[in-house]
């Protein structure tokens, strides 16, 4: 795997990013060798967030968490990217290396939330959706308090999705084949 630091308004110490590699060292054998990983620090005020972005064979997995230390933060989303795994363990072993995965589901056995293997759609439903701009779109997601809403952007021609982020802000989420 190869770690890519960033460290916005803060320097970071050698130990971190020893640490942070000892962290990430655990999911060599889930993931390639031609895996990237971005470790984004972030200081706010007495904040310390630290973002993890693994991408393998095509995959995305991220994690995020807000502390007062930047290393209790660390450990935070390491375990956050653990449960992830371990979750959608059974989707993962089709797409990565099923041998690394199963040492490592069982070394982290010691799980707080139960595993749910099977997903069930609980409610199907049928939107219109109708060419608009993202602000339109982001005006109608608010009037009806959702946290997401599906769109045709007029400028594109395409199928898009604006969200609201956990600070407040808004993301667009746009199709490629890239």
């Amino acid at each position: 795997m190869k770690i890519t630091y960033t460290a916005r308004k803060v320097n970071l110490r050698d130990n971190f990013k020893e640490r942070c590699e000892k962290k990430l060292s655990k999911f060599n054998r889930i993931f390639s060798e031609d895996a990237s990983v971005n470790v984004v620090v972030t200081l706010e005020k007495n904040r310390q967030t630290v973002e993890i972005t693994i991408r393998d064979s095509g995959m995305i997995y991220r994690a995020e968490s807000t502390m007062p230390e930047m290393n209790d933060a660390l450990d935070k989303v390491c375990d956050v990217l653990m449960r992830q795994i371990r979750k959608n363990k059974t989707r993962l072993e089709k797409k990565i290396k099923s041998a690394g995965i199963e040492d490592l589901i069982m070394e982290a056995s010691q799980a707080e939330e139960p595993e749910d293997d099977d997903y069930s759609v609980v409610r199907k439903k049928h939107i219109l959706v109708k060419p608009i701009t993202v602000d339109e779109a982001i005006l109608e997601m608010n009037m009806v308090s959702h946290n997401f809403f599906m769109f045709i952007n007029s400028e594109t021609d395409e199928i898009n999705v604006v969200y609201k982020r956990a600070d407040g802000n808004y993301g667009l989420l746009e199709p490629t084949t890239d």
